[in-house]
């Protein structure tokens, strides 16, 4: 049986610059913020892999979801681990930064930055792969 999955129009050009610039934002303000802290390199190096953890789990989280929503078949170990990974980078910051000697200020800067980082990298995940079905034409047959 046959299937066909109709992809939606595809984004414009300006959301879709307005989404890697978000996504430079929050994690250069990321970066920036650790480079300028004044805490141990240990502790910069637990947040700078908190990031790169959180933008991997959440942007392969887009991915399942999508594989699904397009019938393409995800283990749900996998899902499940998606899911997993993206609360866990979460509760690792929000653990880090309720312990952390930081200004209140500077613990909020630190988690806009970061769900920033993490809510742009899925959009521009998302515009990435709308794009490239939107280049194999506008419908897909599924077997």
């Amino acid at each position: 049986m046959k299937t066909s999955i109709q992809f939606p129009q595809s984004s414009s050009g300006a959301y879709v610059g307005a989404t890697f610039v978000c996504l430079g934002l929050g994690t250069a303000g990321f970066l920036l913020g650790l480079w300028n802290a004044e805490m141990q390199l240990n502790e910069k190096g637990y947040y700078f892999t908190l990031l790169a953890f959180g933008l991997f789990a959440a942007v392969s989280l887009q991915k399942c979801v999508r594989d699904k929503l397009e019938g393409i078949p995800v283990s749900g170990a996998y899902y499940g681990i998606c899911y997993g990974a993206v609360g866990l980078s979460l509760l690792l910051l929000a653990t880090g930064l309720w312990n952390a000697t930081l200004l209140l200020s500077e613990k909020g800067y630190y988690a806009m930055s970061f769900v920033l980082a993490l809510y742009s990298a899925v959009t521009v995940q998302k515009n990435v792969r709308d794009k490239k079905d939107q280049g194999a034409g506008e419908s897909r047959v599924m077997e």
